[in-house]
Order: C-alpha cells, then sequence, then structure tokens
C-alpha cells in the first residue's frame, strides 16, 4: 500500500498535538475517573466488609441451630448482590467490563421437579463464585484503606504544591507567619516555604507530582482491576463450560438440521422418483403383453428416471460426506469441488499431511458454502481458496473479487457458518468492504 507524505508545514500541526501528551495527562477524564473510583472504594469497601464479617459470623454461631445455614445463604447472596454493584461501578467508571458470573443453579427437587429454597441455600454454599465473592470483601477493605489514603494524599499535594503561589498570602494576613511551615522546634529552628526560589521550587515539585498522578492512579486501579475480574467474575471452568455447552447445542441444532435437509432430500427427490418409478414399471408390466411398443417406451422412460434418482442419491451423498474426501483427501475434493463452482476458482492446498478427519469434513464444507455464496450474492470473476497449517491450526483463506458487502450479522448465512466453526474452536473473520474484495479467513484446530 502506498502512503503519500508532504513536507512539513510550520502552523498545521492539529491542535491536540501542540501540548506533550505527558501534560495533558493529569486533566484527562480517565483520571478522573479512576481517581472517584479510588474515593468511592473506601465507604463501598467498610459496607461489603462489615455486612460480609457480620453475616458470615451469626451464620457460623448459628449453625447449630437450624437457622445458621439460611443466614449463611443470605449472606453468601447479600455478597453476590453487592458484587453486582462493583461489576457496575468498574464498569462505569474503569471501562472493565466483566461478565456476569454463572447463576446458582439448585438441583431438582420436590414435587414436579422444583427447585426449593432449601436447594438453592445449598447451591449457594456450593457456589466457588459465592466465597470468592466473600474473599473480595474481605481483602478489599485494607487495599481500599491504602490506595484512598495514598491517591488522596497524592492528589491534595500535588495540587497543593502547585498552586502554592495562589494561595501563599494567606499565612502572613491570617497566620502571622511568612509560609507554609515545614519544620520548626522549640529552639527557634523554623523553615518556612516564603523566598521566590523556595515557592518556585515547591511549584515545580507540585507541578511534577500531577505528572505522575495518572500513573499513581493507573497503578492503583490496576489492583483492583485485577480483584474485580479474578474475584468477582465468572472463573475459567465455569466460561470454558458454558461455552461448552453453546458448542454443544450448536452442534445438535446443527445435526438436527442436515437431518432434517436429508430427510426432506429423500422424500422430494430421490423417493418420489422412485415411487413415480415403480408405477410407470407397473403399467409397463401390465401393457407388455397388449401393446409392446407402448410398455418398451415407458421402460425406457423409467431407465431415465433411473438415472436422475441416482444422480439425486449421488449428489445427496456427496453432501453428506464425498467419497473423494474419504480417500483422497482435502486437495483433490477442493479441485473437484472448485470444478463445479460457476465462477473460476484457483485451489491451492499446502498440507504435510491430512488433519483429523472431523477437521477435514468441517473445511471442506466451510469451502463448500463459501464458494457457493461466491456463486449466487458475489458478482466476481474469480476466486482463489489457500489452505495451508500453522502449528496446531489449519487455516482456510477464500478471496474473490466481486462487489464486496458481505458480512456475519445475525440471520445470514455466514452468520450460522460462523457458529459452526466456533462450535470446534475456530474462527470465522470476514473482511468485505463495499466494492470488494472480498477475503473470507477461517481458523479450525487441527485436531
Amino acid at each position: 500500500m502506498a502512503t503519500a507524505y508532504r513536507p512539513y508545514e510550520p502552523g498545521t500541526e492539529p491542535r491536540g498535538h501542540l501540548v506533550p501528551a505527558a501534560l495533558k495527562a493529569p486533566f484527562q477524564g480517565r483520571v478522573w475517573r479512576e481517581f472517584l473510583y479510588v474515593l468511592t472504594s473506601l465507604p463501598m469497601a467498610i459496607v461489603t466488609f462489615v455486612y460480609t464479617v457480620t453475616m458470615i459470623a451469626l451464620g457460623a454461631g448459628l449453625l447449630i441451630t437450624f437457622l445458621g445455614v439460611p443466614v449463611l445463604g443470605a449472606a453468601l447472596a447479600g455478597c453476590r448482590a453487592l458484587g453486582v454493584v462493583e461489576r457496575a461501578r468498574a464498569r462505569a467508571l474503569l471501562g472493565l467490563e466483566v461478565a456476569e458470573p454463572e447463576p446458582v443453579l439448585g438441583r431438582r427437587g420436590g414435587r414436579g421437579g422444583r427447585r426449593g429454597p432449601v436447594a438453592w441455600v445449598g447451591a449457594l454454599l456450593r457456589s466457588g463464585t459465592s466465597w470468592r465473592h466473600v474473599i473480595y470483601a474481605l481483602i478489599h477493605l485494607p487495599w481500599a484503606v491504602f490506595s484512598f489514603g495514598f491517591a488522596v494524599s497524592f492528589t491534595a499535594y500535588g495540587w497543593g504544591f502547585t498552586t502554592y503561589p495562589l494561595w501563599r498570602w494567606v499565612f502572613p494576613r491570617y497566620m502571622d507567619e511568612p509560609g507554609l511551615q515545614i519544620f520548626g522546634d522549640d529552639h527557634g529552628h523554623n523553615f518556612y516555604l516564603d523566598t521566590p526560589f523556595e515557592i518556585t521550587v515547591t511549584c515545580a515539585a507540585g507541578v511534577l507530582v500531577l505528572l505522575l498522578t495518572p500513573w499513581v492512579m493507573r497503578g492503583l486501579t490496576s489492583v483492583d482491576r485485577i480483584m474485580v475480574s479474578g474475584l468477582l467474575g465468572p472463573s475459567r471452568l465455569a466460561s470454558r463450560v458454558w461455552e461448552l455447552e453453546s458448542d454443544r447445542g450448536t452442534v445438535v441444532d446443527t445435526a438436527a438440521a442436515d437431518l432434517r435437509r436429508i430427510e426432506r432430500d429423500l422424500h422430494d427427490g430421490a423417493q418420489a422418483r422412485l415411487v413415480a418409478l415403480a408405477m410407470d414399471l407397473g403399467l409397463a408390466k401390465e401393457k407388455l403383453e397388449e401393446d409392446p411398443e407402448a410398455a418398451a417406451k415407458m421402460v425406457d422412460e423409467a431407465h431415465g428416471e433411473v438415472k436422475l434418482a441416482l444422480q439425486e442419491l449421488r449428489d445427496l451423498a456427496r453432501g453428506i460426506h464425498p467419497a473423494i474426501l474419504t480417500d483422497r483427501g482435502l486437495g483433490p475434493a477442493l479441485s473437484a469441488l472448485a470444478a463445479r463452482c460457476t465462477v473460476p476458482v484457483t485451489v491451492t492446498v499446502d498440507l504435510p499431511q491430512r488433519p483429523a478427519p472431523a477437521i477435514e469434513g468441517i473445511a471442506y464444507f466451510t469451502v463448500s458454502e463459501l464458494l457457493q455464496n461466491i456463486s449466487k450474492h458475489s458478482g466476481a470473476h474469480t476466486a482463489e481458496v489457500d489452505l495451508w497449517r500453522s502449528d496446531d491450526r489449519l487455516l482456510i483463506q477464500i478471496t474473490d473479487d466481486g462487489r464486496g458487502g458481505a458480512e456475519t450479522a445475525a440471520g445470514s448465512g455466514l452468520a450460522g457458518l460462523a457458529e459452526r466453526i466456533d462450535a470446534v474452536d475456530g474462527i470465522l473473520v470476514v473482511h468485505s468492504p463495499a466494492g470488494g474484495p472480498t477475503t473470507v479467513t477461517a481458523e479450525l484446530p487441527w485436531r
């Protein structure tokens, strides 16, 4: 890609670039939002800590009675509710997006398989997410106290020293002192910031502190980000379970849709032709003695129907799993697929060995569906298909010179294809600007 450069002309710089980023940082909204987060963390931490300690201690003390378990359940439920507030606060002030943790699902019990309160409390007590909320409530308070004191002191000293020349007049006018006292003792040894040099040094020190403020806030809130995302979000195991459950649902729905398609094709295509063929052969059998010529003509028509039915069955079998893919692999199979495409397609396959059969099948049908989209919708004149292996991944890239505009929006064919690829931990990326060209890249696991 060629990039044009023009010579530098004084006075043509964008306005935002006239001030260095380091000087603008203390006045940016992000710094003040982080400072506000640190300020509000202390009261929130106090409320959370007091509630958690009180309820957990009360529940533990009541375990000798039947009231201890529900009190502990209420304590954990309250901690999870406070976690919702903490995630919302982090999202609003820190821009930290933390997914909701897995819901509490009690075991089915009772009449009709309903979940009862006892099962719900038991699920709360067994949930690792609930106890991670408790840990957050306990460790957040000491950190909130430290970060509050440090952030407030740092910010106060920074702005106070920076603006010291503006408010130094308060000392001689109201306190009968020449300036801000740094130290003093009973022997009359005092040090005041009152000379022009000392005032200038104080102001410079304040500016330096202000310039460091964004990085201090960034460091303090980084710890909060780690605690919120690590303790109040879903665990990696839970996220993986959800992902696998979603992928399993996608695979099941895809398999059911394929079965319905096969059943529909058999019922409306080959089965209908075979039924008509049986009827024609029955009529030909009846006319064999009366009108041999008419019977021969009907048998000839039936022979044509048999050929069509065989062709439909062959196409259907190819749609399920082509024999050439099983026997010879992706290279010959994709070449045969490209030969049937209405757009000239160049196929390049660079694979040292064959991937897993399931991945091989997914790769084949991915290319098949994308080539069908190119034939029907792209208006392209040529297309290219490239396959290669990178580490433990199979990469597929299909490019065409069509009109572009393809997207994976909900309801499109590419959206369904992306879901199928995602079900096996794959990725589908579409780059299709208006006017083309279109490049679709699919990444699949090798095994």
